[in-house]
Parts: structure tokens; sequence; C-alpha cells
């Protein structure tokens, strides 16, 4: 097997998390450790299933692997999923287990927030493992919630996107963004900044009626916004919206947004370039969080991170014009680069500061 094919194929190792004292069930997924310790957040959501768990982490995992790759960061690509319990449960018992768990691992693994996870529960995790970021940040140094670097990724490569597909600036565009989480109402602040009218879609009636009134946004469904008239669709929820109903009805000319795997199927890809709609790839654009964990974790200057997070938009410049000179898919492309810097590293094992 090629090393492309070697990356591509099953993660490095595959953790169980049983403790039936807390209630915690779920799954740790190292996917790559080439360029450091894995890293990836934390999700609890209620699966359906055991199956439904590992599945997604097993996805989310790989492109934390592409992610900090393509973001030039001395990690790997890891995930941990939760379960949600089905019974009242102790959350700070419950993340006590998980810290024990990343323990055992001897530094291979390094958690954060994801969906569903708080700084709250990223302390108490902290009492187990120094293997934990997005803790309460220092005075002038990188740490809290990541959600805000994630928005500010997002919002420099979705400049560059418009440029280059629509000759536009963000302002006057209409951009519909799926998902009002803490990551998708600040890219709204960001979007509303910069002067784009905003149509949005948040499940949680409160958070979207403030987004009304705070934005000016209209409030959709998120399967009217699939059909809306818009510019530009940011999918900042969970992942798969981009199926093949969805990619024949989408009238958005550019996707850009914070979701993990928001493609259902690669081979959407294709679809979306056939119908002339830019797809930015998730894994590059919404890398700013992974940015600003890291920069805690190594200890860099918030400089660091910030000037990190500003080269979201250059980079995915990058891509797109490798990805216009060669005939590539931006996915294709992307993957290329990253495969690239990873074999670059190839038998080389960064260790965590």
């Amino acid at each position: 097997m090629n090393f492309a094919g070697e990356l591509m194929a099953l993660p490095e190792e595959v953790v169980p998390l049983n403790d039936p004292e807390s209630g915690l069930t779920g799954i740790i997924v190292l996917h790559s450790t080439r360029l450091g310790p894995a890293a990836g957040g934390c999700r609890l959501w209620n699966y359906s299933s055991a199956t439904k768990a590992a599945e997604d982490a097993m996805r989310l995992a790989r492109g934390m692997t592409f992610k900090n790759a393509l973001a030039g960061l001395p990690l790997g690509g890891g995930k941990a999923v939760i379960r949600q319990p089905d019974r009242p449960f102790d959350r700070d018992a419950l993340f006590r287990a998980f810290g024990r768990a990343i323990e055992t691992l001897d530094g291979r693994y390094l958690t954060a927030e994801d969906v569903g996870t708080t700084v709250g529960d990223m302390e108490i995790i902290a009492h187990q493992t120094r293997h934990v970021a997005g803790r309460k940040p220092k005075p002038g140094l990188p740490g809290g919630d990541p959600s805000p670097w994630t928005a500010r990724g997002v919002f420099e490569a979705m400049q560059v996107a418009v440029e280059l597909h629509l000759g536009a600036s963000l302002a006057g565009l209409t951009v519909g963004v799926q998902g009002l989480g803490n990551v998708g109402f600040a890219l709204c602040e960001l979007l509303h900044e910069a002067g784009a009218k905003l149509m949005v879609a948040e499940l949680n009636s409160a958070v979207a009626a403030r987004a009304a009134v705070r934005f000016g946004a209209h409030v959709l469904t998120s399967e009217a916004l699939i059909d809306a008239r818009i510019d530009v669709l940011a999918p900042c929820a969970l992942g798969g919206t981009i199926d093949f109903v969805a990619v024949g009805r989408l009238r958005a000319r550019v996707i850009c947004g914070a979701a993990n795997n928001q493609l259902f199927h690669d081979d959407i890809g294709r679809v979306l370039a056939d119908r002339g709609i830019l797809y930015a790839p998730d894994y590059l654009v919404n890398a700013g969080g992974i940015i600003n964990v890291a920069g805690e974790h190594f200890g860099w200057a918030q400089t660091t991170v910030s000037d990190g997070v500003a080269a979201i938009g250059p980079r995915l410049r990058e891509v797109l014009g490798r990805a216009n000179d060669s005939g590539l898919l931006p996915l294709q492309a992307a993957e290329a680069v990253a495969l690239s810097r990873i074999e670059a590293v190839r038998g080389r094992h960064v260790l965590a500061a």
C-alpha cells in the first residue's frame, strides 16, 4: 500500500470508553500521530447506537488529521465522542472518567471542546490529565472557548471564496448560516459587521429570534435555507447536510462553513463543481479553533495564534489555485497538500511540549 492509501486506511488506535459508574460510554479514535499527538475535540451527543458513535468518531478523526496538517500544526488527528447517557448523570463524574481514560494514553491524544462540551468540562478533565486544552485562558495567552477562532477562520476563508468565485466582497451578499451554536452565532457577528445580509436556520427559537433582532436576519428552516436564493451557504451545525437531494436544490454558489464533514459523500464534490458551486473544504476553513488549541497546548503567544488563523484565507487561495491548475476538485487539492505535508515528515514524531 502506498503512503496515501496507508493514511486513508484504518486509524492507528481505537480506544473504547466504558465506565459504568459514571455512565461514560463512547470511543477515542487516534487516526494519525505522524505529525504529533492526535488532537481533536470531545463531542457529547445523543447517538442512537454505539455503531453510529464509532462511525462519527472515525470520520471526524480522519478529518482532524488533514485539518491539522493543512494548518501546519505539529499535531496528528484524533477525536473523542461520548454518548449522552439516557438517564440522569453526574456531568463532573463523567468527565473525570473521560480524563482518566485520556491519561492512560500517555500524551498520544489531546482533547478540547466540540459539540456538546464546554470550557467547564475541560476544567474537570484537567483534574485527571494535562492533555487537554480549551481551558480558561490566562491573560495574554491562547485558551478558552475556541469557537470565536473557528468563526474567524471561516470568515477569512469566505472572503477569499467569494472574491475568487463571485468577483465580489461580502458586503451586500446574502449568506445563509445553518446552525447558530457558538461558532455560527460568532460568524453571524462578523458577517453582519462586513455588511452581509443574513438568513439563518436554528432549532432553538430563542437563539434564532436573537439573531433576527441583532442582525436583521431572516429566519428559515434548514430545508428552506437550502432552497433559498442566497449567495453563500455556511453549514455550521452537524455534518452531512449536503446530500444527494440537497445538492440538486441548492441555489447558493459558494459553500463555506464551520461544520465538519459537510458533504454526505465525497462524490457530491463533483456534482457541486458540475453545477458551478464552489465548495471550500471544511477542514481547511474551520481550522481556527484547533490553531487556538495548539497555541494553548504548546504555549505560543496570542499573536502567533492570530497570525495562524489569518493565514486560513491565503491557504484557501493556494488550494483553490492548485485545484484550478491541476483540474482537481477543491477537496482533492486540499487532501493533496495535506498528504504532502504529512509525507514530508514521515517517520518523525513531534512530541508535545
